[in-house]
């Protein structure tokens, strides 16, 4: 089995009288990582699964004494999709106030009513670790860092969803399986989703735009909806952990772009499925875009797992100057390039030297990627 990065990090908080909440899209391994937990810890554990429908009613209504009643001598509570209980939020605040030798776990794989249901009651009592699709870091530990550049090509095209990696020649159905729905199943749940077609048709237009700045307006005029609808939909994406945004840098310097906004998928399998492309990348035209998609992703692994606190944009100005990502770390910027032809080794945009002239910039491509999205990133 691979081991996850997040195993000993949960375990190690366990003890700091805090939930933990740990959020990441539908079929990471979120259920498995707890399942490996649970059988490392040497206590009573009392599971719940918020999809099942008399585990919901169960915790409908809940008191202090009826939860004591449920937990008993349990020493820890895992509650598995929580965001598919009413009142979730309550219900752990009343656990957390009420049985203090308890030790909490949440997972969820949807944000849009778990995030607020939450936050508000556990301001300050929870501590939140997100779970990506398996990184390269992992993989490695796995196998070999030989091995898994070697499978370059391969993550590419069918990502890094725990069960492809464990299909071997039968990716493309696990990643249809994957596609045809249940990905989205939170969002077509929503009563306010009169139109799940035009998800689909929103996704295909973000999956062929991947890697360039994208428009509302070119987008609802694509799909057939207005600019809020399109808007409205990408959040419900956005919040179901299948897309995610990068906004432009600006500090309001002549000819910057100061509201482009660029979106990358968590996966470049599931992007390639919505588009039904698995083509090998001498037959493509968007190799550069999977490759800018897979190293913003394991970028994003990389700083979550090893906790770096910055903030991520691109940067683009309105003459076509441009540097496909960047990093804000105390104050100061680091640019990253990124290259699949090892060839081309652009400089630093003069403009954007002039404009931030203590920033730092570095061209990522196959020779020194691995240095990028693991722990021995210089930068």
């Amino acid at each position: 089995m691979i081991k996850r990065a997040l195993e000993d990090n949960i375990i190690e908080r366990l003890e700091r009288n805090k939930i933990l909440y740990i959020p990441g899209p539908r079929q990471v391994g979120k259920t498995t990582l707890l399942k490996t937990i649970k059988f490392s810890l040497k206590e009573p554990i009392l599971w719940l699964n918020g999809d099942e429908a008399d585990v919901r009613a169960m915790l409908l209504n809940s008191t202090s004494t009826k939860l004591n009643q449920i937990i008993g001598d349990n020493k820890t509570v895992i509650i598995d999709e929580a965001q598919r209980i009413n009142n979730i939020g309550l219900v752990l605040k009343l656990i957390k106030d009420n049985i203090e030798s308890v030790d909490i776990i949440v997972t969820g794989s949807s944000a849009f009513e778990l995030s607020s249901k939450i936050n508000e009651p556990l301001t300050g009592r929870k501590i939140d670790l997100f779970l990506y699709p398996i990184s390269f870091v992992e993989m490695e530990r796995h196998t070999s860092r030989l091995e898994e550049k070697r499978l370059l090509d391969h993550r590419l095209i069918y990502g890094s969803y725990p069960e492809v990696i464990t299909s071997h020649g039968h990716e493309k159905e696990v990643l249809r399986g994957l596609t045809d729905g249940y990905l989205y199943k939170d969002i077509f749940a929503l009563d306010y989703i009169k139109k799940p077609s035009l998800i689909e048709k929103l996704l295909q237009a973000l999956a062929l735009q991947l890697g360039h700045e994208v428009s509302y307006n070119e987008l609802s005029k694509l799909i057939g909806a207005d600019n809020e609808t399109v808007e409205r939909y990408i959040n419900y994406l956005e919040q179901a952990y299948v897309i995610f945004k990068l906004n432009s840098f600006s500090k309001n310097h002549r000819n910057e772009i100061k509201k482009g906004k660029k979106i990358y998928f968590y996966d470049n399998g599931i992007r390639n499925a919505i588009i039904k492309n698995f083509n090998p990348l001498s037959l493509r035209q968007d190799t550069g875009a999977l490759w800018e998609n897979y190293l913003i992703v394991e970028r994003a692994k990389k700083n979550n797992y090893t906790h770096q606190w910055i903030n991520t944009y691109f940067w683009r100005t309105f003459s076509q100057n441009e540097i496909d990502y960047i990093e804000e770390r105390d104050g100061i910027l680091y640019g990253f390039e990124f290259k699949w032809n090892k060839k081309k080794k652009p400089k630093m945009p003069k403009s954007f030297k002039e404009n931030y002239p203590q920033s730092k910039f570095e061209v990522i491509n196959r020779e020194n990627y691995t240095d990028f999205i693991t722990h021995n990133s210089k930068i």
